[in-house]
């Protein structure tokens, strides 16, 4: 079975959760989803990784983002995690969590990896609107995942997608270009004689401009 790629639509599965059954990507459509496994409930590192994404809970909603959670776990460990996390740490998770007990959804998506064990690991995927999967992330079981990180991976990405450009590394704080987004490469003689008197830019094909960013 070959796992999902950037670009694709991921595939259609039904699931058991937290806040009862969904069905993806049908249930998100119009809205961005960060669908990302964990390990195992009660678990020291996992457990800081909900207080972190709860604690992001508001600025994932201001872009159309959806949080979804899966191991595979029964949901009843889930429900009950959840309620050690509110009782102990008073942290309220909002999110639903998936309870991959026999391990298909995990298989499908390639979050089991056997060399580090029958748990999954900690991936995170970045799903659009139209159910596209736009990125993949994988951490190992025992590193935790930056949150901002993930946060400004779907910000880029809303931005790519409504201005046409790309992005430097470390946008918004690139070394070179600061906040601003790299123009698409000339496709003409013409074009790329334009570029320098139209842009900003170190030669034609590394041109680069203002836009409005989240």
């Amino acid at each position: 079975m070959s796992l999902p790629l950037i670009g694709e639509k991921i595939p259609e599965f039904k699931s058991v959760t937290t806040q009862g059954i969904l069905k993806f990507p049908d249930d998100f459509k119009g809205k961005w989803l960060v669908l990302f496994s964990h390990p195992a409930d009660f678990t020291p590192v996992c457990t800081t990784e909900f207080v972190a994404f709860q604690k992001r809970y508001d600025e994932f909603k201001k872009l159309n983002v959806e949080l979804v959670g899966l191991s595979i776990d029964q949901v009843f460990s889930h429900i009950k995690w959840i309620e050690w996390i509110k009782e102990k740490l008073g942290i309220e998770i909002k999110f639903p969590v998936i309870a991959d007990d026999r391990g298909q959804i995990a298989e499908l998506l390639g979050m089991i990896h056997p060399a580090k064990g029958t748990n999954t690991v900690r991936a995170v995927f970045i799903i659009d609107p139209k159910g596209i999967l736009r990125a993949v992330l994988y951490y190992p079981q025992e590193l935790g995942r930056n949150m901002n990180e993930i946060l400004r991976m779907v910000k880029g990405l809303q931005v790519v997608d409504e201005n046409n450009v790309a992005l430097p590394a470390n946008w918004p704080n690139n070394e070179l270009v600061n906040d601003e987004a790299i123009v698409p490469p000339a496709s003409t003689i013409e074009e790329a004689e334009k570029r320098l008197k139209e842009f900003k830019c170190f030669d034609w094909w590394f041109c680069h401009k203002k836009i409005n960013d989240k």
